[in-house]
């Protein structure tokens, strides 16, 4: 079996990486490319590290189980299906549901820590970073808490403060420079959509010989 293409998508929240991947798997099938989020990692609540004051912090590096990811990451390029259960956020409104993700030519791993981890990094064929100006972050996430996860504003604020930013300077931010692809995401991402389509239909065209 020939290695999977791999692709990291990674950005800040609220940088437009779910919908920049949505609009992307328009184009693909399961068969073609797979999507792997790292979102299904985080360890369950009671398990998230805790900070001064004692609140769960969902941005640490220790809020994801790393190595059941990579774990899976190496099952999957290794020719075989893992299976998850999807991660709501804590909304207790929203059931999760079972995915299988299937092995395929083409694997897309994205997520908030995907770079900072070295073992992942390593992984990576193609890395992508979605930028975006820090205003547009916050009013999106802010935006996105509220409608989709049920957030209150007040904690949502704090998060962002205490947490995502903090955050984004220490695990997220250090890595842009090494990305293959920056995207600048603050109005559109058409032309990049574009692009990278494209790459991936090359990838999954049969090669010759």
């Amino acid at each position: 079996m020939q290695k999977p293409y791999i692709i990291g998508i990674t950005g800040g929240s609220g940088s437009g990486k779910t919908t920049f991947i949505r609009e992307l798997m328009k184009f693909f099938n399961d068969k073609e490319v797979s999507l792997v989020s790292q979102d299904n990692y985080y360890k369950e609540r009671h398990l998230q590290p805790l900070d001064d004051d004692g609140i769960e912090n969902f941005d640490s590096e220790k809020s994801i189980d790393i190595d059941l990811f990579i774990d899976d990451m190496t099952k999957l390029m290794n020719g075989k299906n893992i299976e998850k259960t999807e991660y709501n956020f804590n909304n207790p409104n929203k059931d999760p549901k079972k995915i299988i993700i299937y092995p395929s030519p083409v694997i897309i791993m994205e997520g908030v820590l995907l770079f900072y981890f070295p073992q992942v990094r390593n992984m990576i064929d193609l890395k992508i970073f979605i930028d975006v100006k820090e205003h547009v972050r916050f009013k999106r996430r802010i935006l996105r808490d509220t409608a989709e996860r049920g957030y209150p504003l007040e904690e949502i604020l704090m998060r962002v403060e205490k947490h995502v930013e903090p955050a984004y300077k220490k695990y997220i931010q250090p890595f842009r420079d090494s990305a293959d692809i920056i995207i600048p995401n603050n109005h559109s991402f058409d032309k990049a959509l574009e692009v990278i389509n494209n790459q991936i239909k090359f990838k999954t065209q049969p090669q010759k010989v």
